[in-house]
């Protein structure tokens, strides 16, 4: 049986739609028990960062934390960092990174999101207009999925995608 990373993350997963604050749970351990969770937005700026405690040297232990963000991020992706800092120069050990969408980038206040399966002839504007009124807010819906639409022209029937709410 392989061994445990030293941290694992169980929430949020990979391109999951995260609110304010933001909920991280997981197991791990660290030097003393003791790493550290923080969060950039898609160009790199730091939001926010919290320590966090849980097991210790050798044993892992759960682990759940939320992470307020002081306001709306500026963009629609970034990143949730979860590390232990080096005893010996400070720097980042064992660096998990999961990717996230911040809701309340895409709409304020965000309450979760609805699933819709693409029909053939829909466009990523008809399904803002069904789910909005507006055509014009079909950017929301492209930035809730950029984990699977690479371009808000192209969608593709039977695709499920995230429409925030």
């Amino acid at each position: 049986m392989d061994g445990l990373r030293p941290i694992v993350v169980r929430q949020p997963q990979p391109n999951d739609i995260v609110d304010n604050p933001i909920k991280v749970c997981g197991i791990g351990t660290g030097f003393e028990g003791t790493f550290s969770a923080r969060v950039r937005d898609r160009n790199g700026r730091f939001l926010a960062q919290v320590p966090i405690r849980a097991g210790g040297t050798g044993i892992w232990g759960n682990f759940q934390v939320e992470i307020s963000l002081g306001g709306r991020p500026s963009t629609a992706q970034g990143t949730l960092e979860l590390f232990e800092f080096s005893q010996v120069n400070g720097t980042p050990l064992n660096l998990v990174v999961v990717p996230i969408v911040f809701g309340p980038f895409l709409l304020d206040p965000y309450h979760g999101f609805a699933q819709y399966t693409v029909r053939s002839g829909d466009t990523l504007s008809s399904i803002a207009r069904q789910f909005y009124g507006d055509a014009d807010q079909f950017p929301r819906i492209f930035e809730a999925n950029r984990n699977q639409i690479f371009d808000p022209n192209q969608i593709f029937p039977g695709q499920v995608l995230r429409v925030p709410q």
